[in-house]
């Protein structure tokens, strides 16, 4: 069954990058059990996220902005280290902002914007599916 086998803990790196969203370090391992992927991931102490890339369009904001923390981050993780296939790594984080108690309306969503917004310069891995 998927779920987060650790809390997220973060510290604020700054609060002036990302067009307003900050930047933030976790201060400790995050640890994901995925059903979608098979396996368990471990996003590492010190790595950076940003937390949802949610454009500050008024509605879109609204509609997704500052919420499945834990999912973004682990996807953000997953977006920088190629560890699993682009269409994976989207597909973990419907799932993990599912387990972490977002609606489904809101889960799919963050799906399609990074579907549709995630490649080109937020992907350069190897694999692109």
């Amino acid at each position: 069954m998927s779920a987060f086998l650790s809390e997220l803990q973060v510290e604020l790196v700054s609060d002036a990058t990302n067009s307003g969203r900050g930047t933030w370090r976790l201060i400790a391992p995050l640890v994901y059990q995925s059903d979608v992927a098979k396996q368990t991931f471990t996003v590492p102490k010190g790595s950076l996220t940003d937390f949802a890339s949610v454009p500050r369009v008024m509605i879109a904001f609204l509609l997704t902005g500052d919420t499945a923390h834990e999912a973004s981050a682990l996807h953000d993780w997953l977006y920088g280290s190629h560890v699993v296939p682009r269409g994976v790594a989207d597909a973990v984080l419907r799932e993990a902002a599912l387990v972490s108690g977002v609606p489904a309306w809101r889960a799919f969503l963050l799906w399609a914007g990074v579907r549709i917004g995630g490649g080109g310069s937020h992907w350069n891995g190897p694999a692109t599916s």
